[in-house]
């Protein structure tokens, strides 16, 4: 078993909506850096909506993807967030388990994240014996200037 490094770099590069918080705030990477960011695209696939060009609060809604989908599993209606196409044929507990490992990912604190073994593990095992998630990090526009670290000036978003 390997273990996990962390480091520190004081020139961010990433395409918002997929860099882990502490990476963004702090230019702190590690493994579960990349966990976060493999939470966002199974969202994505399961929604078929981008995170960093989903914005629902016209209707007052979520202002993010993550929060989108934490809002349906906390309302209980996790199934509203399939996209509808994928509606027409699936296996609710596979779509349940996978909702759910996205929103373990990206939990915004590291801590609080699955280790890619561990997410593989929760795939394969397709029980509802899982980690149940608690509110992820979120990413909107405010916030994203706020809480950038004071050297964050250098850094760059890939769109």
């Amino acid at each position: 078993m390997c273990m996990e490094t962390q480091a520190n770099t004081s020139k961010i590069i990433g395409t918002y909506g997929y860099m882990a918080p502490e990476y963004v705030k702090h230019g702190y990477f590690s493994e579960k850096s990349d966990v976060f960011s493999f939470g966002v695209v199974v969202l994505e696939i399961l929604s078929s909506k981008k995170n960093h060009a989903f914005n629902e609060s016209e209707i007052g809604g979520s202002q993010d993807l993550l929060s989108y989908a934490w809002r349906l599993w906390k309302n209980e209606t996790p199934l509203e967030f399939l996209d509808p196409t994928l509606r027409q044929c699936y296996v609710m507990s596979e779509v349940m388990i996978s909702i759910r490992v996205g929103l373990l990912c990206v939990q915004p604190y590291t801590t609080d994240r699955p280790t890619m073994a561990s997410i593989i593990a929760m795939l394969k095992r397709k029980s509802d014996m899982l980690p149940l998630p608690s509110a992820p990090a979120y990413f909107t526009t405010d916030q994203m200037s706020l809480k950038l670290a004071p050297w964050s000036a250098k850094w760059c978003i890939n769109q």
